[in-house]
């Protein structure tokens, strides 16, 4: 998962801080996409993952106009709990982010049934 970081991506406009830097929230949110993708050749017709912990640290700043590229692998799997391991690079390589987002897959009808 890719994202050009924007204003509407910035501490700033999430809330989460006063600098025009990629938040920590929108980061968080790349890496939980990049779970969800790794996620995605697991699951049977009707399934979906929920999120349910997020071990995260951001490591390194990127400005508008910045590229930041999180990739997840599956590190851990017992029946329907899924672990990622994720990092997240900067078009220069550098980390950005790095951590350990848990994942249940569920049958998606079921789950909202629940509401």
């Amino acid at each position: 998962m890719t994202l050009a970081v924007t204003a509407a991506d910035t501490a700033e406009a999430v809330g989460s801080g006063d600098l025009p830097v990629l938040g920590t929230p929108r980061l968080i949110a790349l890496a939980e996409q990049a779970t969800v993708a790794a996620a995605a050749a697991l699951l049977a017709a009707g399934q979906t993952t929920v999120g349910t912990r997020i071990r995260f640290d951001h490591l390194y700043p990127t400005p508008v106009g910045g590229t930041v590229t999180a990739a997840a692998e599956l590190v851990h799997r017992d029946d329907r709990l899924v672990r990622f391991a994720v990092v997240a690079h900067d078009a220069d390589g550098r980390l950005v982010g790095e951590g350990e987002i848990t994942r249940v897959i569920v049958d998606a009808k079921r789950f909202l049934a629940k509401l």
